[in-house]
C-alpha cells in the first residue's frame, strides 16, 4: 500500500499559511464551481503523492457531538441519503452514523444527544415497513422523554400523493411532543429530492458545526465547494459513477411479450446491455428507467393550450423549444395536488380549488386522470413559461430487476406491465411501460442506473429455505432470486406462489419455472389463475390451502418475500400469514401480528410492494 498524506484541517490552515494565502483561499474557495474543487482536489492530492479516489475522513473533535442518522426506508432511498448525510457530517468535524430504525435498539434513544431522522412515506401516509416497530414505539406509552435531545427531520415523499410525506411529518410532531430540541425546520422532498436533501444537510451541518465551535470563532458553513471540497476536514470525491442524475444509456437487446394473444394484459420481458457501464447490482434491487412522454401526449397538451411547439421556455438552465421540454422533462401522466392547485388559481376554476380540499375526491381523481385530461376540462390560456412552471419534472420509474448479475454479468431483465388504461378502464397510457413497449425499438438506447433496495434482500444463509409471494410482475425479484440461487448452488429449499388471470395466456416465465422446478431449484410451486374457474382463487387462497406446509416452512426458518400490488394484494397475503399462524401455531390475534413484527425485524418477512 502507498503512504497517505495526511492533509490538515480547516482549522489548522493559520498555522500552515501566512496571512495573505488565507485570505487568497478565502477569496477563492467560495468562487469554485464543484467540478473545478473537485479537479483541483484532484490536483493536490497527486502533487502530494496521494491518489484522490481514497477517502479521507477528518478526525473527529473529542468534544464533537455525537449524531445518529436513523432511516427508515422501503426501497433503499433514504439509506442512501441517511450515509450521504453521515459522511458530509463526519467530513466537516462531526462523529456521525447512520442506522437503520430496524435495527435502531429504542432503549439508547433517551441517551442520543444528536439524532437526524430521514423517513421515507410509504402508501397512504404509512412509514415504511421495515421501520414499523421504530414507530409504535415512539407512539407508545414506553417512548421516553427526550429533553436534552436534539433533532432534525428530512421526509422522502411523492407529491402524487395525497398524504405527502405524512411519516416525516409524524416524527417531528412526535419527537417535539417529547421534549426534543429542533436542530433545523424539517425538509418535505418530493421525487425530485437531491436539491433540497443537500441544502438540508448543509442547513443541519452548519448549526451542528456552529454548536460545537469554540466561542467566538467562526466556522466556515457546509455551501458550496469550500475548503471541504479541496480535501482539507473532508473525504475526497470519486468521479461521478452512473446514477440517477448520470444514467447511462442501456442498449436494448431483446423485448419479448410473456402475455398470450388472448390476454386482457400486455407484460413485456426487456433485456438491456449493461456491458461496459461498470455498473452493479443484486437481487432484490431496482433499475431506474427514464422515460420520454410520446408525441401524441405532447400533442393533446399543445392543442389544448393552443400554444406553439417550438415556443422557447427554459427548463433549470436550459433553453429549448417547448414540444421538446413536454417530452423529455415535464411529468405528464401523473397529477399531483400542486398542479392542480396552481392549476385552479391561474384559471379560477372553483371546483378544482374544491377538489384539491377534499381528500377522499382528490384521491380517486388523481388515480384517473393526467395533466391533458385537465386541460381538456378546464381550457384556459396559459403562456408556455408560467404552464412548465406548474409541471413537476419528469422521473425515473423504478422497476424489480428480473435477473442475477451472476448468471448475466453484462445485462439485466426487466418485467414490465404495460399500462394502457386507468383503473376505472379510462385509455391512459403509462409514461415509463409504454415508452419500453412502443417507443424504443432493439439497438436503441434507454437511460438507466441501478437502485439499491437493502430492505429486499436473499438471506446470507444460502441453506435458508424461501418463500417467494408474487403475483403477476411482483413475480420479476424472484427470476433473480432463482437465478441466484442457481448460479451460486444455494442449498435452501424454496418455494413460490405466483398468481395471474389465465394459464394459458398469462404464466409469465413457465418455461423458466418449469426448467428449475426439474432441476430442484425451484423446490415447490403454488399458481392461482383467476379467471380459470368461477370462483376467482388468489395467492392468499392458495396460502391457505397450504397452511400446514406453510406453517411448517416458517418453523424452519424459511424467510417470506412478498412482491407486488400495495392496495389490495399485501394485505391481503399478510392477513392469510397471520391466519396460518393463528390457525397451525395456536396463537391469538395479536400474537400473529406480533410474531409477523417480529419476523420483519429479522428480516424474515420482506416486502417490495408498490
Amino acid at each position: 500500500m502507498g503512504h497517505e498524506t495526511k492533509l490538515p484541517e480547516a482549522a489548522g490552515l493559520a498555522g500552515l499559511f501566512d496571512a495573505d494565502q488565507v485570505s487568497a483561499l478565502g477569496e477563492l474557495l467560495p468562487t469554485l464551481s464543484q467540478h473545478q474543487a473537485l479537479w483541483l482536489s484532484g490536483y493536490l492530492a497527486g502533487l502530494g503523492g496521494q491518489a484522490p479516489a481514497q477517502t479521507r475522513q477528518a478526525p473527529a473533535s473529542q468534544d464533537a457531538p455525537t449524531v445518529t442518522v436513523l432511516y427508515g426506508t422501503e426501497t433503499g432511498t433514504a439509506a442512501a441519503v441517511a450515509r450521504q448525510a453521515a459522511d458530509r457530517l463526519g467530513g466537516r468535524g462531526l462523529n456521525a452514523k447512520a442506522v437503520n430504525m430496524a435495527d435502531y435498539k429504542t432503549r439508547d434513544l433517551k441517551n442520543e444527544s444528536h439524532v437526524l431522522l430521514v423517513a421515507a412515506t410509504h402508501g397512504e401516509g404509512d412509514p415504511p415497513d421495515p421501520a414499523a416497530g421504530f414507530f409504535e414505539f415512539l407512539w407508545s406509552r414506553k417512548a421516553p422523554k427526550l429533553q436534552g435531545v436534539k433533532y432534525a427531520v428530512l421526509s422522502l415523499g411523492d407529491s402524487s400523493y395525497v398524504h405527502f410525506c405524512q411519516a416525516g411529518k409524524d416524527l417531528d410532531a412526535r419527537f417535539e411532543e417529547l421534549g426534543a430540541q429542533r436542530i433545523a425546520e424539517r425538509a418535505d422532498c418530493d421525487v425530485d429530492y437531491e436539491a433540497p436533501t443537500e441544502a438540508w444537510i448543509t442547513s443541519v451541518g452548519d448549526a451542528l458545526v456552529a454548536e460545537n465551535a469554540p466561542a467566538g470563532e467562526t466556522q466556515p458553513t457546509g455551501a458550496g465547494p469550500g475548503l471541504a471540497a479541496l480535501g482539507v476536514g473532508a473525504p475526497a470525491q470519486q468521479a461521478p459513477a452512473y446514477s440517477r442524475k448520470n444514467p447511462y444509456p442501456a442498449e436494448v437487446l431483446d423485448a419479448i411479450k410473456l402475455t398470450g394473444r388472448g390476454s386482457d394484459k400486455d407484460t413485456r420481458h426487456i433485456e438491456l446491455s449493461l456491458d461496459g457501464s461498470g455498473l452493479t447490482f443484486q437481487p432484490g434491487d431496482s433499475l431506474g428507467v427514464v422515460p420520454r412522454n410520446s408525441d401524441a401526449l405532447v400533442g393533446d397538451v399543445l392543442d389544448a393550450l393552443k400554444l406553439e411547439p417550438d415556443a422557447p421556455v427554459t427548463v433549470g438552465e436550459t433553453e429549448k423549444p417547448l414540444a421538446e421540454a413536454l417530452r423529455t422533462d415535464c411529468e405528464l401522466t401523473q397529477l399531483t395536488p400542486g398542479f392542480l392547485r396552481a392549476y385552479a388559481e391561474a384559471t379560477g376554476a372553483e371546483d378544482l380549488s374544491a377538489l384539491v380540499q377534499d381528500t377522499a375526491a382528490l384521491q380517486a381523481f388523481l388515480k384517473e386522470h393526467q395533466v391533458a385530461d385537465v386541460l381538456a376540462h378546464y381550457p384556459a390560456s396559459l403562456d408556455a413559461a408560467r404552464f412548465i412552471g406548474m409541471l413537476r419534472k419528469l422521473q425515473p420509474r423504478l422497476y424489480s430487476i428480473a435477473s442475477s448479475q451472476n448468471a448475466l454479468p453484462d445485462e439485466v431483465h426487466l418485467t414490465v406491465a404495460v399500462t394502457r388504461t386507468t383503473p376505472a378502464g379510462r385509455a391512459r397510457d403509462g409514461a415509463a411501460s409504454t415508452f419500453l413497449a412502443d417507443r424504443v425499438a432493439p439497438g436503441e438506447t434507454v437511460g438507466v442506473y441501478v437502485h439499491r433496495n437493502e430492505a429486499f434482500k436473499l438471506p446470507e444463509d444460502p441453506a435458508r429455505p424461501i418463500i417467494m409471494i408474487g403475483p403477476g410482475t411482483g413475480v420479476a425479484p424472484f427470476r433473480a432470486f432463482l437465478q441466484e440461487r442457481e448460479e451460486t448452488g444455494a442449498s435452501g429449499k424454496t418455494w413460490l406462489f405466483f398468481g395471474e388471470r389465465r394459464f394459458r395466456e398469462d404464466f409469465l416465465y413457465q418455461t423458466d419455472f418449469q426448467r428449475w422446478r426439474n432441476a430442484g431449484v425451484l423446490t415447490r410451486m403454488a399458481v392461482a389463475f383467476s379467471r380459470d374457474q368461477v370462483d376467482k382463487v388468489y395467492v392468499q387462497d392458495r396460502l391457505r390451502a397450504n397452511a400446514r406446509e406453510v406453517y411448517a416452512w416458517l418453523q424452519d426458518g424459511a424467510a417470506l418475500y412478498v412482491c407486488g400490488d400495495a392496495e389490495a394484494m399485501a394485505p391481503a397475503v399478510h392477513g392469510a400469514l397471520a391466519e396460518i399462524l393463528q390457525d397451525q401455531g395456536g396463537l391469538s390475534a395479536d400474537a400473529a401480528e406480533d410474531r409477523l413484527k417480529q419476523m420483519q425485524r429479522e428480516r424474515l418477512y420482506q416486502r417490495d410492494v408498490y
